[in-house]
């Protein structure tokens, strides 16, 4: 028996072009892909964003042309005794090294204090402006070892040695002292 041939003519029981449903559900299906993939590329451009660049952490200072507020707190945290050194890694590079006592003359016990330093330029503008976490001293001999405030609290009345570390600093610092300014403080 042999094969019937295809032919492009309607069949006589539908009244329908043969590809008539499919040549339109496919019409359909790419019509609709590139939004689905623009809807795609949206949604992940959206939570990369909010992953990234949304993060707003309160105990960071914004990117203004100042440094940022003073925590409320700061007035009773007066910082003195400082000191800055430098001292070259065994890779070669410098690091630098803010020495300092900070009294905690208030009533509450701190369990960790961020603070912002700015090193100026000749021109007296910000060259740099870091917030770092302070770093109580626990040790200097036979090396100074630091820890973090949570695990050794400020009681109200103390005073304590610290150390700041700067792995760089700007090189159009003038090689004066930075300003440090305590901008959050927590406590139990």
């Amino acid at each position: 028996m042999p094969v019937p041939e295809k032919t492009d003519e309607p069949s006589p029981t539908s009244g329908e072009e043969p590809g008539f449903l499919v040549s339109q559900q496919t019409r359909e299906a790419t019509s609709r892909l590139p939004w689905i993939i623009a809807a795609a590329v949206v949604i992940v451009a959206v939570g990369v964003w909010i992953l990234v660049g949304g993060r707003v952490n309160p105990d960071l200072p914004s990117t203004g042309t100042g440094m940022a507020p003073a925590d409320p707190y700061a007035a009773s945290l007066p910082i003195g005794g400082l000191q800055m050194s430098e001292a070259n890694t065994f890779s070669g590079a410098k690091v630098t090294y803010i020495d300092g006592q900070i009294t905690n003359t208030g009533n509450r016990t701190l369990t960790a204090i961020t603070v912002q330093v700015g090193f100026h330029s000749d021109v007296g503008q910000y060259a740099q402006r870091l917030a770092v976490p302070l770093s109580l001293i626990r040790t200097r001999q036979p090396y100074v070892d630091i820890e973090p405030v949570s695990a050794a609290p400020i009681e109200p009345g103390q005073q304590r040695d610290f150390r700041l570390i700067f792995d760089t600093v700007p090189p159009d610092w003038n090689q004066q002292y930075p300003e440090i300014r305590v901008i959050s403080v927590h406590s139990k």
